[in-house]
């Protein structure tokens, strides 16, 4: 007898009707419901295609609830997370330890330490520039009167 099992068992769903679980067609029915009744009350005042307009945002989120899932979180608890930190979390502020003459020091500091590679640059370049003028001086054959 051979009995066969999901490699994945966490991701399994259980379908209950035409391949949807039971959240999900319990969703979708709401929606239905309330998209389709919006229609019905305003097709008679504005119209067939402005009261699909207008049902439109109000089944959308319902629909969600149940196909909608992100990191293991259902759409209600993802938007009510992301509406939280967006309105209720307060602005983070830094406050620097350091005062403004140890600031001005670290940029003493770092000034001193350029011109000091500088100089060092130039003193290399220098002696290498008289070593060539030496190279050319030795090189040449002096004159005899």
């Amino acid at each position: 007898m051979v009995i066969e099992i999901n490699k994945d068992i966490e991701r399994y769903k259980e379908s209950v009707i035409m391949g949807l679980t039971a959240k999900q067609l319990i969703f979708s029915v709401a929606s239905l419901a309330a998209g389709g009744g919006i229609v019905l009350c305003l097709y008679r005042y504005i119209g067939l295609t402005p009261s699909a307009y207008v049902a439109v945002p109000a089944a959308a989120p319902i629909a969600l609830g149940g196909f909608y899932s992100f990191n293991g979180m259902g759409f209600y608890e993802y938007m009510g997370r992301k509406l939280r930190m967006v309105f209720s979390s307060r602005p983070l502020a830094y406050v620097s330890t350091e005062g403004e003459e140890v600031i001005r020091g670290i940029r003493r500091e770092e000034e001193s330490a350029k011109r000091r590679e500088k100089r060092r640059k130039r003193k290399i370049r220098s002696g290498q520039e008289s070593r060539k003028r030496k190279r050319k001086n030795s090189g040449r054959k002096k004159r005899m009167p």
